[in-house]
This record gives structure tokens, sequence and C-alpha cells, in this order.
């Protein structure tokens, strides 16, 4: 499995765009292409995720990790495959679609390309609780915080099952405090089985 790839961007097409490293030209699916057209010919680092099926090895590639998460918590929904993720993440609103998700709202989320009613009503009922808003963005933990290790326990936390609601309460008591990740973790587990 693939984290990032670091290479040159050779070409953009419609649907995908190609980064060459050490010698080898990667076909990389992407929401929008053009949104890297400023990038062209020039060394970048794309996050990238693969998909293997019987018939075809792809790879699905994102500017930075939070549309990578945003992708992968998408594709965990049944009814919602790469493609149709990556068209709903090529609307850019990802604020937007994580605020639907939590005030359940289908109206809104059947406006994206492939949701029908029964796979809106099925990505709120899998991802409410998933994501944590702040201040009306998608909290991307390293960039916006400060307390790395903080962040990293809370979504171990998430990735173990435990809802962001659930986590509100426990994560203001540790903000006050400074820890190891694994100590944060360990902390927050006994503060919610006690």
């Amino acid at each position: 499995m693939y984290e990032y790839l670091k290479g040159v961007l050779t070409k953009i097409t419609p649907t995908y765009i190609v980064v060459e490293v050490s010698g080898i030209g990667y076909i990389l699916n992407v929401a929008n292409p053009y949104s890297y057209s400023h990038l062209m010919n020039s060394d970048v680092k794309i996050y990238v995720h693969q998909v293997i099926r019987d018939d075809s090895h792809s790879l699905y590639a994102f500017m930075n990790e939070s549309e990578k998460n945003l992708f992968l918590k998408l594709i965990s929904v049944s009814g919602i495959g790469p493609k149709s993720a990556l068209a709903i993440l090529a609307t850019a609103d990802n604020e937007g679609l994580v605020e639907a998700i939590h005030a359940s709202d289908i109206k809104y989320l059947t406006k994206f390309p492939g949701v029908g009613k029964k796979t809106a009503m099925q990505m709120v009922l899998d991802l409410e609780g998933k994501f944590e808003i702040v201040a009306g963005t998608v909290q991307d933990p390293v960039a916006n915080n400060e307390n790395v290790e903080l962040e990293e326990a809370m979504e171990a936390l998430v990735a173990l099952g435990y809802r962001a609601t659930e986590l509100k309460k426990v994560r203001t008591k540790l903000e006050a405090t400074q820890d190891t990740t694994e100590g944060y973790i360990k902390t927050a587990l006994r503060m919610m089985m006690g």
C-alpha cells in the first residue's frame, strides 16, 4: 500500500494526472485534475490510495491528508465507490458535506452525483460523528492544532469506533494537559470506562 508519491507532474487529462517517479509515470485518478495545473512540470508530493479489483489496479490521489481521509471515509459507506467519492470531493465543499452529514441533511447530500436518498441516509448513518467541525471547518489535526499528540489520540479513538461526540467531553479535560499520544489514549479510555 502507498501513502504518497514524490515526483514530477508531467501530464493532466480530464480524468487523471500523471506523476513521474524515478522514470515511471503513475496514472493518478483525481477529483479535479485541472486544480493541479499550477504544479505542471514541478516536483509534487501527492497522497494516494490504491484500489485493487479483479480487473484493475487504480491509484486515487489527493492534495493533502485530510482530503485523503475524507475519501477513505466516503468509500467506507455502502453504495459509494472510489469514482463516486471523487465526484463528491470534486465539489470542493468538504465543510458543507461534513455539516450536512452531522445535520442529517439528506436533501443536500442527494445533490452530489451518484448519491440517491438511500445512499445519503447510509452516509449519515455510517459517518455521523466521525468528523470534527471546529469553527465551521473540517478539522485537519496537524495543520490546525498545536497539540499533535492529542489530535493523533483522538483520531486513534475514532478509528477504534468511538464517536467524535463521545470524545468531546474527554477532549476538553485532556486539552489542559501534556502527554504522549499513547498516554492520551490510555487516559481517555480510562475516563470513558470509568
